[in-house]
């Protein structure tokens, strides 16, 4: 069975005290942060980009796991790379270059993920399973914080880890993940959980807890 790893994700704090609300991680088993870039036009919102990840990764001591939510996102790579970014994901659907853009995150150094809306089938991604360290599997429509994880996405993590096979590939989910639903995204085939909302709202420590229980009761039954 693959690690687990629980990621906090900026976009669900509160900006105007993020350093508040980010450092009680530091002393909660958390390696690494999931950074959402949006551009406005890839999805509707706009949030961190490359100077602010930057600037980020210079005062917050963890790994950062950047989701490109832009179109074109082999321009902002090596500006990424270079600010010390760990892992990448960019979106099968913002890039006609797709292998293009993994083959440049792994050249220069990072680990490389390929991320699917909702609404793209897994099999889109075939020819690249290869090519990859990691697939984030969207369960909202990106670009919005606060949404509901689709439930009928739990049949797409299964038949993600059903075409990944053998590979040596993670299953990372993102959006509306909490410690109701944690666990099933865990038994449907997903290691990794990007937690957002669930994570900011109230006292960070008790929140991990409450994730962290549900996911070792899933991983029992």
């Amino acid at each position: 069975m693959r690690e687990t790893k629980i990621m906090p994700s900026l976009f669900g704090a509160d900006i105007s005290k993020l350093k508040e609300e980010v450092s009680p991680l530091e002393n909660l088993n958390i390696d690494i942060l999931h950074v959402d870039m949006m551009d406005g036009t890839f999805v509707p919102n706009i949030a961190f980009g490359p100077t602010q990840v930057a600037d980020l990764k210079k005062v917050l001591p963890f790994q950062f796991d950047v989701h490109m939510m832009v179109e074109n996102p082999e321009k902002f790579i090596p500006v990424l790379i270079e600010a010390g970014v760990e892992y990448i994901s960019i979106h099968q659907e913002a890039t006609i270059h797709l292998l293009r853009g993994i083959q440049l995150i792994k050249q220069l150094g990072a680990k490389a993920g390929v991320v699917l809306n909702p609404g793209t089938p897994v099999e889109s991604i075939k020819m690249v399973l290869d090519e990859i360290d990691y697939v984030l599997l969207m369960t909202v429509n990106p670009g919005l914080g606060g949404q509901k994880l689709y439930v009928p996405i739990y049949k797409k993590i299964q038949d993600m880890k059903q075409l990944i096979g053998d590979r040596n590939i993670d299953i990372q989910v993102d959006g509306g993940v909490n410690a109701e639903n944690i666990a099933d995204c865990y038994q449907a085939g997903a290691n990794w959980f990007v937690v957002g909302s669930f994570m900011f709202s109230g006292n960070t420590k008790e929140n991990l807890t409450a994730l962290e229980e549900a996911l070792n009761k899933g991983e029992l039954e």
